[in-house]
């Protein structure tokens, strides 16, 4: 394989563009894309033409505009590029006006009220900074999704607005200090994990195929306690998954870069270098999809709930966040002496600011029905947002606050105690997985997504709130007297207000959570305390005043996640019903009729049968409480359905629905334990986890 040659080798990247437009039409085009200039529909035209010509020697036939709608997932409408002729015949046709704008359904995807089922008219639009690309036959554009009112009903459009904000504030921040800078731009390295499992398992397990996740299952003999499959050999048919798997992102341009077993048996991680914000949501969309695509194809499913199976490790997608320039400054590289880097420490005071004022925003990015089930388990972060910087930021934070210097120091040197091995730098900061925002050296990795999100949400939140405080910063220093003097003040008073939010220690304990507490930090447990928090008078403001959502948009966005928290437990609990009565109670009681004929058998030949009576009874038991727990589940479930108001139904799911359910699984899980395999009536977590060779 011709890695090189292979990479990007589906992409209208620039290189392509380049080579196939007009000088005139590139220089243009550049412009729309590294400025955010107008594109004139003459440089439409010319662009559609080429790309139309790129995409059908690459075998395309359609071409589609594919964007973000609010369901969490892609969507896309294919057209082909064929025109009627005068002759009955057809050519191969595609316009300025077709690049550039669509128009899908808006009524039918989530609005939170924006568009009524009358008011169907949509629009998509173009993203030129993102490149189109050819896959399966169809040319894909990426594109904005809004209403024909203007509102916008997608995750694109406001993480491109949300990186216009903090460009503008960075950039009003990089004058004061002479640093040279036209452009600042976000980026993101999402780590991806998920599991693998055979297909014939799946087809078999009715919660899995439903809702993503196993609703019921008994811990299986072995799980992770042996840590034995966290960076062990690669499976024959895991690593054959691994190779077609890159050889399809890179030639979508992905830079999918290191590949891993994770800490569950069948999970694994998938983790690419960092690109620009939108660029790597859009990756990180397409990769999600090409995964489950090419496992399909080696006979396994690729599962991206975040919580397929009890008892073991779910799944996250780890957000690398960081902040450059257009000429390749890493504005959250300390330098060897971080105390004496002035214009990273204004930076990394605006984050250290901006997380602890907008916690809950930061909360609520990751909040979901399925994540609810990892946050705060001793696999994920905690639920309380707090920020990791390590031993040496955390010195030059503590001097800061003391009024103290920090003196500069060279990074210390690994000594391993053995000839052979070289020595080498020690980083400067550990890594702490406890930790929801932990700083990495020239990043902030942010931990608490789940596996199937799109990285958009959290990173419309970052940007936004530390372009607010890169906005006040700049507002005090610009026009100062003494630059110098107004720095280290807006420094200083920044770090001493929000220190609180910084946490070096173990995120599991319970002297955390406690500590926390006192410190008035937020501990939203549930995606049912933490959305409503989107709409806060707080948050609006924050939103409309850099010009990310306006107020309508912030509103319909909290009722879309809490809609779609109710919706995914309501299936939840119905899947959970349906096999409870259907499945499960009638199996194990064909176990113990089975049973119940031993016995008779055994006493017809005097045999003792003390054990089988005492199976018989505990099963009896077991299943006819959970026939009661059932009923008790389907009367919650009517209930919160009944709710008329969003925020009320999410807390009737999270507090009574969910607790019903799980009364459910607890007697399931036991007569499983209790039942011969040969009756249980779906594969077990043994069978799931192990499946793959």
């Amino acid at each position: 394989m011709n890695v090189p040659e292979l990479f990007a080798s589906n992409v209208f990247n620039d290189s392509v563009m380049r080579d196939r437009l007009p000088k005139d039409v590139y220089k243009s085009l550049k412009k729309t894309i590294d400025e955010g200039a107008p594109l004139d529909i003459s440089v439409a035209n010319v662009v559609a033409n080429a790309m139309k010509d790129w995409a059908v020697e690459k075998g395309a036939t359609h071409y589609t505009h594919w964007f973000q709608p609010m369901t969490g997932v892609t969507a896309e409408k294919h057209d082909s590029f064929i025109s009627p002729t005068k002759d009955g015949k057809v050519m191969m046709e595609f316009s300025g006006k077709e690049l550039v704008v669509g128009e899908p359904d808006a009524s039918s995807f989530p609005s939170g009220g924006i568009r009524a089922t009358f008011e169907a008219r949509g629009y998509t639009a173009w993203d030129p900074t993102s490149p189109a690309f050819v896959k399966d036959g169809t040319l894909y554009i990426p594109t904005a999704f809004c209403s024909y009112t203007g509102e916008v009903l997608d995750k694109k459009t406001p993480l491109l607005r949300s990186m216009e904000a903090l460009n503008k504030q960075a950039l009003r921040i990089l004058k004061l200090f002479g640093t040279p800078a036209k452009r600042v731009a976000t980026t993101v390295g999402p780590e991806q994990e998920y599991f693998l499992i055979d297909e014939k398992v799946y087809e078999q397990r009715e919660d899995l195929k439903l809702c993503g996740r196993t609703l019921f299952g008994a811990k299986a003999p072995k799980g992770q306690e042996l840590e034995d499959h966290y960076f062990g050999s690669i499976k024959p048919r895991v690593a054959a998954f691994m190779a077609d798997l890159d050889a399809e992102l890179w030639s979508y341009g992905i830079f999918a870069k290191t590949k891993h077993n994770e800490v569950a048996p069948a999970q694994h991680e998938l983790a690419p270098v960092f690109t620009t914000t939108n660029v790597a949501s859009d990756h990180n969309q397409l990769m999600m999809d090409v995964m489950k695509k090419v496992a399909q194809k080696h006979g396994m499913v690729c599962l991206l709930h975040e919580k397929p199976f009890e008892g073991i490790n779910g799944s996250g997608k780890h957000n690398n966040w960081s902040m450059s320039t257009d000429t390749g400054v890493n504005l959250l590289d300390p330098g060897k002496t971080p105390a004496d880097n002035a214009q990273f420490m204004l930076f990394l005071a605006a984050v250290i600011k901006g997380v602890d004022e907008y916690q809950d925003l930061l909360r609520l990015a990751v909040a979901s029905a399925g994540n609810d089930h990892r946050l705060g388990a001793n696999e994920a972060p905690p639920a309380i947002i707090s920020m990791f910087l390590g031993d040496e930021l955390q010195k030059v934070v503590d001097d800061i606050i003391a009024g103290a210097h920090s003196d500069a120091s060279e990074k210390a040197v690994m000594k391993l105690g053995v000839d052979a091995l070289p020595d080498f730098p020690k980083d400067s900061t550990d890594r702490n997985r406890t930790s929801p925002f932990a700083f990495t050296g020239n990043k902030f990795e942010f931990r608490m997504l789940g596996s199937a999100f799109s990285v958009a949400g959290p990173n419309i939140m970052l940007n936004t709130i530390v372009a607010e405080e890169l906005e006040e910063f700049a507002d005090q220093l610009e026009g100062a007297p003494d630059f110098t003097a107004k720095l280290n003040e807006v420094v200083a008073k920044a770090i001493r207000e929000h220190a609180r939010i910084i946490f070096n220690g173990n995120g599991y304990s319970q002297e955390w959570e406690e500590e926390a507490a006192r410190r008035g930090l937020l501990n939203l447990k549930n995606t049912a305390e933490a959305v409503p928090y989107y709409s806060s008078k707080k948050n609006v403001d924050l939103f409309v005043k850099h010009g990310v959502f306006s107020e309508r948009e912030v509103i319909s966005r909290t009722e879309i996640k809490l809609e779609a928290y109710c919706k995914i437990l309501a299936i939840e609990a119905n899947t959970t019903i349906d096999m409870a009565k259907k499945k499960i109670y009638p199996a194990v009681n064909e176990y113990i009729s089975s049973l119940c004929a031993a016995v008779d058998a055994k006493e017809a030949y005097g045999a003792v049968a003390e054990e089988d009576r005492e199976l018989i009874r505990l099963l009896s038991t077991d299943n006819d409480a959970m026939m009661k727990a059932v009923k008790v589940l389907s009367a919650e479930l009517a209930v919160a359905e009944s709710l008329g108001d969003e925020e009320k139904a999410a807390k009737a799911f999270a507090y009574k629905v969910v607790p019903a359910m799980e009364k459910v699984r607890a007697y399931a899980d036991e007569m499983e334990v209790n039942t011969a395999k040969d009756f249980w009536p779906m594969p077990t977590y043994e069978d799931i986890l192990f499946s793959v060779e």
